[in-house]
């Protein structure tokens, strides 16, 4: 059993670590979040997604992070043996706590994925879709290691997120100099925001990983990528 939110909010909350233009722009955006998905063209990828998830996290005790709707939750709830879903935003933890889930085996809480609460046991599996995106290149070791440490040794990790295809994705508007890059979104309520979104090679994904694991998973589709490996 995880901590609950109101020990989360107490403890941990007061301290965001989360940069405060992206949170507020998910927040705005909470309503919209999962039109992303609709996209004719990217179906088949999505569907090889879905499947790939529910067969590496059967029987996890799984460690969600920036779960947003629960779009990915739904995905491999089913087949985990149980879910704790983290996200900063109480806008999209609303929208997700009001779908309906397969049974008392999935809990949201509000937490800070840069800074995760302590929890009283650890989990076998940990999964983030559409994160690894938005964290800047100099963020992923002290995130990654905030991760692990919530996890059992031989814990499984995955991660998945979008490749950069030009005339689907979104352009990018600029690259700062520590090589991170941008795209300027326009809401439904008028707003434009300037969001950080990486679009890492294969190799990149590799190197940040070279001194956690020699040979992690890598799954390729035309509009994603899956990453999975295994800590120590």
């Amino acid at each position: 059993q995880a901590i609950s939110p109101q020990a989360i909010l107490t403890s941990h909350f007061s301290l965001p670590q989360m940069p405060s233009d992206l949170l507020a722009y998910y927040q705005q955006r909470a309503a919209e979040y999962e039109r992303i998905y609709t996209k004719p063209e990217r179906q088949s990828d999505l569907a090889t997604l879905h499947s790939l998830l529910r067969h590496n996290l059967r029987n996890h005790r799984v460690l969600e992070v920036s779960c947003g709707t629960g779009y990915w939750t739904a995905a491999f709830a089913p087949a985990a043996l149980s879910v704790t879903a983290c996200d900063l935003s109480p806008e999209v933890l609303a929208i997700a706590r009001a779908k309906d889930w397969p049974s008392a085996s999935v809990e949201f809480s509000q937490a800070d994925s840069y800074n995760l609460p302590d929890f009283d046991r650890k989990f076998s599996a940990a999964f983030a879709g559409f994160w690894w995106s938005h964290v800047p290149r100099h963020r992923l070791p002290a995130f990654l290691s905030g991760l692990h440490s919530k996890l059992q040794p031989g814990a499984t990790v995955i991660f998945i997120d979008n490749r950069f295809v030009p005339g689907s994705s979104t352009p990018i508007s600029r690259t700062s100099t520590d090589g991170d890059s941008y795209q300027l979104r326009r809401l439904d309520d008028g707003t434009t925001h300037e969001i950080l979104k990486n679009f890492p090679s294969e190799s990149d994904l590799r190197h940040t990983l070279s001194t956690i694991t020699p040979a992690p998973e890598i799954t390729l589709t035309d509009y994603f990528w899956l990453l999975r490996y295994t800590i120590p």
